[in-house]
């Protein structure tokens, strides 16, 4: 069956080993972040095969808006080749049965693959919308630039000639000054990183998940997941979170202390969660969505400076399947809106 039964355990088995092993694999599509999201959004899994074999899978998200109708979403999915109208075309038939199931107005789309606006017009001549283009950025549900760094086939020293002079300088400054960096999945330094985020939170006035959740996608995905803490004379400066999965670590999210900022920890960090990437033989590391590509941005310029070859990644943006044309309206157009309006009063108070 196209849609997954989620108690036959052969098939499970089947398709996490596709979705961990494609060339296409992205933790957002795993089964382990499924499980963590599971408190706020219902997951089912759609799949293709060809001979027996799975050759394309998407993970659905299902979640209510107003107690009436929901929409389905699909993080950095599908895991499977965009390019191929066929493979998609069949994929968003076999979620039709969901869309009537669970009273879907869209399904939305959101791959890693990138901005090329021939894909796009032609998904939109198969009934498609592509939005490539946010001039908003409380509207997409996942970023359209990411710093990707790209490590296969390179030694440390390779990568290192690539950064920007000044990252060079600080990775270095840290290690002279006595930085250490060291990675764990224990409670007590998921508690470090989480009061390290706070911290993070207050100072750069962003909003900030619940302890739980970070403690529960890093005891979900195991060995995939580690905390990284960058420490000086036995003080936590730095942490993070990072995820290896299929070919690829991503740096989830990163929090520092306001204290010994100049010892640079964060670069050292960065540097120590890169030869994770090397070590595990990926193809990737990636440094996360930036929104403001200028060089008066801290969090680009520091992203950049790692990243001077490669610069920006653009994605080709969110693939939407429109149910109900009233309803997507609303949640595309009025919503965002009234969050704006919102975030501004906010900000005055």
């Amino acid at each position: 069956m196209p849609i997954l039964e989620q108690k036959d355990e052969k098939m499970v088995a089947k398709l996490k080993n596709f979705l961990e092993n494609s060339e296409y694999a992205n933790f957002y599509q795993s089964f382990e972040y499924a499980k963590t999201k599971q408190d706020k959004w219902k997951n089912e899994y759609v799949y293709l095969e060809e001979n027996g074999q799975i050759i394309a899978a998407m993970l659905v998200q299902i979640r209510t808006i107003a107690k009436l109708f929901t929409i389905m979403y699909a993080p950095r999915g599908p895991v499977a080749d965009v390019y191929n109208m066929q493979i998609m075309k069949q994929l968003e038939q076999e979620t039709r049965p969901l869309a009537k199931k669970y009273k879907a107005f869209v399904l939305k789309m959101a791959p890693e693959v990138t901005c090329d606006e021939k894909l796009a017009k032609t998904l939109r001549q198969e009934g498609f919308k592509v939005t490539s283009i946010f001039k908003n950025i409380l509207k997409p549900m996942q970023t359209v630039k990411n710093m990707i760094l790209e490590v296969e086939g390179k030694t440390k020293e390779e990568l290192m000639a690539g950064y920007s002079q000044k990252t060079r300088y600080n990775i270095k400054l840290a290690q002279k000054k006595g930085v250490t960096v060291r990675y764990s999945s224990q409670e007590e330094d998921i508690k470090k990183f989480y009061e390290l985020m706070k911290v993070t939170a207050i100072r750069d006035g962003i909003g900030l998940r619940e302890y739980e959740y970070f403690k529960d996608l890093i005891y979900d995905f195991k060995e995939h997941a580690r905390i990284y803490i960058a420490e000086y004379e036995g003080q936590a400066l730095a942490a993070a979170l990072a995820i290896h999965y299929g070919k690829k670590v991503t740096y989830y999210y990163g929090a520092s202390s306001n204290e010994k900022r100049n010892l640079m920890p964060c670069y050292l960090m960065q540097q120590t969660m890169i030869d994770w990437a090397l070590e595990t033989g990926c193809r990737k590391y990636d440094f996360g969505g930036v929104f403001n590509t200028t060089m008066d941005n801290g969090l680009y310029r520091f992203k950049e400076g790692f990243c001077k070859k490669e610069g920006v990644t653009c994605f080709i943006g969110e693939i939407d399947k429109i149910y109900k044309p009233f309803l997507y309206f609303l949640f595309e157009q009025i919503v965002p809106k009234a969050k704006k309006i919102m975030l501004s009063i906010h900000v005055k108070k």
